[in-house]
């Protein structure tokens, strides 16, 4: 993988948007692999299609590209929002690429991939629609809240400007992609779950410590009205897919 992006893939672009779509698209088409099934690259989809840029030609799973000239922040600006909603609800919603690089060197020094089970609608925040006066009146875009995804989803590839292992990244993506087959209403229950486990600094930790998370997820979930019946059936199904692992007494271990 080569991490220096070539600058002159845009020299017949004028607008800088177009120059870094041109350019950050071009050394994922070059260097990128698929995550999931380990296929040597992906492939570019025709532009404008309305979420996905990429696609592997074995597996075919589909990844958009979301790419910034400074740190990957908690908040990602994305497209339309309503647009985005159904797409994330859909069977085939895309993965996400998140790129951090060097403005001056070109260089890349973070690339993040998400799985798609990992998004619902409550990471998707919805933005003030474009004033009457705008080119694109009324048109509503969206953010994407990364700090709402567990650390389990949020899985290097380039991490400092140094490459992660082709094993180490498909290990990680398969550890979670029991989620996958999951109801978009179970899966939120689990990330809810998993973040609280995750706000937890210790490695172990208590039925109790996870009790102490009851009024934020009511708050989340306001039908439901057993909240610590369904922190322990999370926790069951986080155990039983090694995600923790409970050793007695009301006590859990995180398995990292």
């Amino acid at each position: 993988m080569n991490l220096q992006m070539d600058g002159r893939k845009a020299d017949n672009y004028s607008s800088n948007a177009q120059k870094i779509r041109v350019i950050t698209e071009d050394w994922v088409n070059n260097n990128m692999f698929c995550p999931y099934c380990g296929n040597k690259y992906v492939s570019h989809f025709e532009n404008n299609r309305p979420v996905a840029d990429f696609f592997c030609p074995s597996c075919k799973e589909e990844y958009e590209l979301k790419s910034k000239g400074a740190s990957i922040s908690n908040k990602i600006n994305d497209g339309a929002y309503n647009t985005m909603i159904e797409r994330i609800t859909s069977i085939n919603n895309p993965n996400f690429f998140f790129m951090h690089y060097n403005k001056i060197s070109l260089q890349i020094e973070n690339f993040v991939m998400v799985p798609k089970y990992f998004f619902s609608p409550d990471i998707i925040e919805k933005r003030k629609p474009l004033a009457e006066t705008a080119r694109r009146a009324g048109w509503t875009g969206c953010n994407i809240l990364l700090n709402r995804i567990p650390n389990e989803g949020r899985i290097y590839i380039v991490q400092n400007e140094k490459e992660i292992s082709v094993k180490k990244i498909m290990e990680k993506v398969h550890r979670t992609e029991f989620l996958r087959g999951s109801k978009l209403e179970t899966r939120g229950w689990m990330l809810d779950v998993l973040n609280c486990v995750n706000i937890i600094e210790d490695r172990d930790f208590t039925l109790e410590q996870m009790y102490s998370f009851e009024k934020m997820l009511a708050e989340k979930h306001p039908d439901n009205h057993h909240i610590k019946d369904k922190i322990r059936q999370q926790l069951q199904m986080l155990r039983d897919n090694g995600i923790i692992e409970f050793i007695g007494r009301g006590r859990y271990r995180k398995n990292n």
